[in-house]
């Protein structure tokens, strides 16, 4: 049901261009604006790649690769040269664009943030990853929750990143806000192949929602990403996959947000979206609306604690080179924290 991977387009149906990215080495304010330009220059290859196209997707890690370099001279801002280049290569090629950047944060540690541009030029969706790579990852947890916006044909899409996609609660909340398609850009390397293919198609069979997934792809000379291009259907059925790990290629299909919508109102068996809220209604009448889970309530509660928690090894970034940090979420980083960061 891609369309030839978008090349007949329907009527009702939205072409994405996941972009399997070459991984770069960013160091100094002149690779940043280096691979600033070549993310461009991408953007017009997609659209030069195919006419139909309405979204193109960059992975998590496009701009600034995979060092975990938190110095502030590379770190972006919303009204940073890069955004403006990214909005006018939107502009220039009609096509509505999906970013990632390191967001420079006054108060600790950066911001994963990703981005949805549209065709002329605004920003449509802005998110903070809320499930930094622990502990590989510095960046502070993301503070805007998910925000879901209504893009290309009225389709209604979120955007997760990365090990976001290992929580099925960020899915589901992509879904009870309203996502059709849930975007995931990712940096993985190959030891995560396995979890990336099974949950990308978890979070689309049990949401009834279309998943768009990308990481980078190729070697730094340290890190090597995998690619991996994934568009699943709503019914966890994979509809093009990136499987070759050609660093460049832009894996495209067509999907039908209006089929989406059909799904959720007619079916009847695992409309497991639907269902979760109203369990058993075939015996009780709407169903049970309750909430019997511990877990929820506890972290409702602020209570939230595993029964082996005093038990886990691994609890701060210090295994992976980082201090242990000594601020609550919330609060702001000291000048001296900060600097030493830095």
């Amino acid at each position: 049901m891609n369309g030839l991977g978008g090349l007949n387009k329907s009527p009702n149906g939205v072409v994405i261009g996941l972009v399997q990215l070459q991984l770069p080495t960013v160091v100094t304010k002149a690779d940043l604006k280096a691979q600033t330009d070549r993310i461009v220059a991408m953007v017009a290859k997609a659209r030069a790649n195919m006419a139909g196209m309405d979204l193109v997707v960059f992975p998590e890690y496009a701009l600034h690769g995979l060092s975990m370099d938190t110095n502030p001279e590379i770190m972006c801002s919303l009204d940073g040269p890069e955004v403006a280049a990214f909005k006018k290569a939107c502009i220039d090629n009609k096509i509505w664009g999906c970013f990632s950047i390191m967001e420079f944060n006054p108060s600790g540690y950066p911001y994963n943030s990703g981005l949805i541009i549209d065709d002329t030029g605004e920003l449509k969706l802005y998110y903070r990853k809320m499930h930094p790579w622990v502990p590989v990852e510095p960046w502070e947890p993301g503070d805007r929750g998910i925000p879901v916006i209504e893009g290309p044909k009225g389709a209604k899409i979120g955007l997760i990143i990365c090990h976001d996609g290992m929580f099925p609660e960020m899915a589901r909340e992509c879904a009870y806000k309203g996502a059709e398609i849930m975007i995931r850009t990712a940096g993985y390397t190959a030891p995560i192949r396995e979890s990336w293919r099974f949950t990308n198609q978890s979070n689309a069979f049990c949401n009834l929602m279309v998943t768009a997934n990308v990481c980078m792809c190729g070697s730094d000379g340290v890190f090597d990403s995998m690619g991996e291009g994934m568009i699943v259907n709503f019914d966890g059925s994979i509809i093009a996959h990136g499987t070759t790990g050609r660093a460049d290629e832009i894996i495209t299909a067509e999907v039908r947000p209006d089929l989406v919508r059909e799904a959720r109102l007619h079916w009847g068996v695992e409309n497991n979206i639907y269902q979760f809220g109203h369990r058993g209604y075939t015996a009780v009448k709407g169903g049970a609306g309750d909430c019997p889970y511990t877990y929820m309530h506890d972290l409702a509660a602020g209570r939230y604690r595993l029964p082996w928690e005093d038990q886990v090894k691994v609890v701060d970034g210090t295994s992976c080179g980082f201090p242990a940090p000594t601020r609550s979420y919330g609060e702001r980083q000291s000048p001296q924290a900060q600097e030493a960061a830095e």
